[in-house]
């Protein structure tokens, strides 16, 4: 099957081939993380440019790697220090770096729609979505599908729990689209006041009992509370929410035994996440960074290099 996306600005229109192909592609690239030389020739006389609106270390740096792995040149262009600084508007600035040859431009922005923007102005580079405000994040959504299928084979039938902030998450919505295109049931759970009104358009079932939500669930992907929420008066404190949604031993005692626990990251211990689960066998928190790099290897990989007909 050929690669025919040119751009990557959220997965809820890709198909179950797409998903299927991508997760093949990652999985070759994840065979070159195991060789003591990681590196390979297929994108060689490629630039890829990373240009970062808010803070990363996990997508900024995994496209990093992935690209140079891969020997494409990789530019981390930053807003400081740049023409942005000197009111360089956006357009004008992804025109310059396309007038210099990048091929591909990720983009993170906290401003939802920012790549389909960057994706109507460009004319030669592809797009890739890093993250849009609430919207999207699809690699993320990628790596966490690559994450449970390696581990669990089929994802038809099984059970996502995502517990956590879903109004304000574009992990979530994005983690729900993939995870339902492959066949897996999806639950999510957390304060009513952290759910999006139109949950139900969601193609998801709302539990708010989190007890109920991860029983026997195959997956237990927790989202990472962030503090202006309590500050917001969405939840009564960091503490409370522990007591009611953070994940312990004894909760994932409910879920299906073995049930792989993930997590976007950064987490909070003792806040949605326990320190004892975090770091417990069944945690795969640090298989989804190395996950991380394999695919957005084999995105940038096939939409640079493509799988020819």
């Amino acid at each position: 099957m050929p690669w025919k996306r040119k751009h990557l600005i959220d997965v809820d229109d890709w198909e179950r081939e797409d998903f299927e192909l991508l997760l093949e592609q990652t999985s070759n690239m994840d065979s070159i993380l195991d060789r003591s030389i990681k590196k390979a020739p297929a994108l060689r006389g490629k630039i890829v440019v990373n240009i970062f609106y808010e803070p990363s270390t996990r997508t900024r740096t995994s496209f990093e790697i992935a690209g140079k792995l891969l020997s494409a040149d990789v530019i981390n262009w930053t807003a400081s220090g740049s023409s942005a600084a000197k009111g360089e508007s956006l357009r004008d600035t992804i025109w310059t770096l396309e007038a210099m040859g990048a091929d591909a431009v990720v983009i993170r922005h906290g401003e939802v729609g920012v790549p389909y923007y960057l994706a109507e102005k460009l004319k030669k580079a592809s797009v890739i979505n890093g993250g849009d405000g609430t919207h999207a994040h699809p690699t993320q959504a990628l790596l966490d599908l690559y994450t449970a299928w390696r581990e669990l084979g089929s994802l038809d039938g099984k059970k996502v729990a995502i517990v956590g902030d879903i109004l304000h998450s574009r992990v979530a919505r994005s983690d729900i689209y993939a995870f339902k295109a492959v066949g897996a049931e999806v639950c999510l759970s957390g304060p009513s006041t952290l759910m999006p009104t139109d949950i139900n358009s969601l193609n998801a079932t709302y539990e708010p009992n989190i007890a109920e939500a991860i029983d026997g669930a195959d997956v237990v992907y927790m989202l990472r509370i962030q503090r202006e929420r309590q500050d917001a008066g969405l939840f009564p404190s960091l503490d409370e929410y522990h007591k009611r949604y953070g994940l312990t031993d004894k909760l994932l005692g409910k879920a299906k035994k073995g049930a792989l626990v993930m997590h976007p990251g950064p987490i909070n211990r003792g806040v949605e996440i326990a320190s004892s689960v975090a770091d417990g066998p069944q945690s795969f928190i640090l298989k989804q960074v190395r996950a991380g790099v394999a695919v957005r290897m084999a995105l940038l990989y096939l939409m640079l290099g493509g799988v020819k007909e």
